[in-house]
C-alpha cells in the first residue's frame, strides 16, 4: 500500500486540506449566514479520528497538510491534534503542516503552533479598515486580529494574508493593503469570490471583481514580474519590484487552475471532496470507524475516492449568472 495517490488524469495527490470544525467566531458575509445552523457535534470526527485519518493520508503519500475550518482554532483541545501531526514532521513523512485562520485566536496559540512544527499561516483578512472589518465579518474585531498577527510574527511564523477581492468593498484599499503587507514583510494573495453556499447568487455577481482587473490596476502603481514559483496551491505569483513582496492571484473564475490540482479536501464529518467546485464526494467516516485500529478499509476507500477526482470545476460568471453554484458553505468544506 505504498503506491502514491494518482488520479485519473495522472496528477499525484499529495496535499490534503482538512476542516476540523464548521464553527467560527466570525460570520463573514460571503462565507456564512449570520444565523448559521452548525452540525451536531456527534457528527464530527473526534480529534483521535482526525489523527487516524490524516495519518493514513500521510502514509499514502500526502506531504502537505493544511488545517482549516470554520475557524480551526476555536475547536476545543485542537492543539493535541497539531501535536500529533507534528510527529509526522519529526519523522520526515510530512513535509509541511500549515494553517488557514481568521487570526482571532493566534494571540493565544501562536507559540504552541510553532512548537508543533507549523512555520507558515495564512490569515484571511479582506480589509484593514476597522469599521469595514466589523461590517464584513459581522462578529469580528480588527484589533484582535492585529494582535494575533503580532503574536504570530513574534513566534516566528511566516504570515501570508489572503484577501477576497470584493467589488465595491475593498477595491479602494488595494494599495493600502499592499503597502501595509509590505511594511510588515507579509506576502499577499487575492482570491476571486466563489459561488459557495446559499447566500444569494445576485450578491455574488455584484461582488465579483475579476483579478485580471485588479492586476491591471496594480500594474499602474508597481512593476510586476511574473514568478514561476508555486507553493502547492492554486495561486500564481508576481513580485512587486518596488517592495520585493510576492502577490498571489487565485482565479477560479477567470483562469481555471485545475490542470495542476494536487489536492483534496476532507470535511470535519469525514467526507472527502475531490474538487472544491463539484458536489461529488466520498464518505470516509464509515470505513474509518469500521476499520477500528486497522486501516485497510480506509486505505481502500481513499484510493477509490482519488480515482473519482474530476478534471476540474465548473465555476462560471461569464454568462451573468452563477454557474457551478455549490449549495454547501465554504466553512463546511474547508477553504
Amino acid at each position: 500500500m505504498t503506491a502514491p495517490l494518482i488520479d485519473p488524469f495522472q496528477r499525484t495527490v499529495n496535499y490534503l486540506r482538512v476542516s476540523v470544525t464548521d464553527r467560527c467566531d466570525f460570520r463573514c458575509v460571503y462565507c456564512m449566514s449570520e444565523n448559521m445552523t452548525f452540525l451536531p457535534k456527534k457528527e464530527l470526527l473526534t480529534l483521535e479520528e482526525l489523527d487516524r485519518m490524516c495519518s493514513t493520508f500521510v502514509r499514502l503519500g500526502v506531504q502537505k497538510l493544511r488545517i482549516t475550518g470554520g475557524e480551526p482554532l476555536v475547536r476545543r483541545d485542537i492543539m493535541t491534534f497539531f501535536e500529533a501531526m507534528g510527529h509526522h514532521l519529526e519523522s520526515g513523512d510530512l513535509q509541511e503542516l500549515t494553517l488557514t485562520t481568521n487570526g482571532s485566536q493566534l494571540e493565544r496559540f501562536a507559540d504552541q503552533l510553532y512548537a508543533c512544527g507549523v512555520r507558515r499561516v495564512n490569515i484571511s483578512l479582506d480589509t484593514i479598515d476597522e469599521a469595514k472589518f466589523a461590517e464584513i465579518t459581522r462578529w469580528g474585531r480588527l484589533p484582535q486580529v492585529m494582535r494575533g498577527i503580532d503574536a504570530a510574527q513574534k513566534a516566528g511564523l511566516r504570515v501570508k494574508i489572503n484577501a477576497v477581492a470584493l467589488k465595491g468593498f475593498n477595491e479602494d484599499e488595494m494599495i493600502a493593503i499592499t503597502e501595509w503587507c509590505a511594511s510588515r514583510d507579509m506576502d499577499l494573495t487575492w482570491i476571486e469570490v466563489m459561488p459557495m453556499g446559499d447566500l444569494g447568487n445576485e450578491d455574488r455577481l455584484d461582488q465579483y471583481w475579476p483579478l485580471k482587473d485588479l492586476r491591471t490596476s496594480l500594474a499602474e502603481h508597481y512593476t510586476l514580474t511574473d514568478l514561476a514559483e508555486r507553493t502547492g496551491g492554486p495561486a500564481r505569483y508576481v513580485r512587486l519590484e518596488e517592495t520585493g513582496q510576492k502577490i498571489g492571484f487565485i482565479t477560479p473564475l477567470t483562469h481555471n487552475f485545475c490542470e495542476s490540482c494536487n489536492r483534496v479536501r476532507l470535511t470535519c464529518t469525514g467526507q472527502l471532496y475531490m474538487c472544491l467546485g463539484q458536489e461529488d464526494m466520498a464518505d470516509l467516516r464509515e470505513p474509518l470507524r469500521a476499520s477500528a485500529q486497522g486501516e485497510g478499509l480506509l486505505e481502500d476507500a481513499i484510493r477509490a475516492a482519488i480515482k473519482l477526482k474530476p478534471r476540474g470545476h465548473d465555476f462560471d460568471y461569464s454568462r451573468h449568472q452563477v454557474d457551478g453554484q455549490m449549495s454547501r458553505h465554504m466553512s463546511h468544506t474547508g477553504g
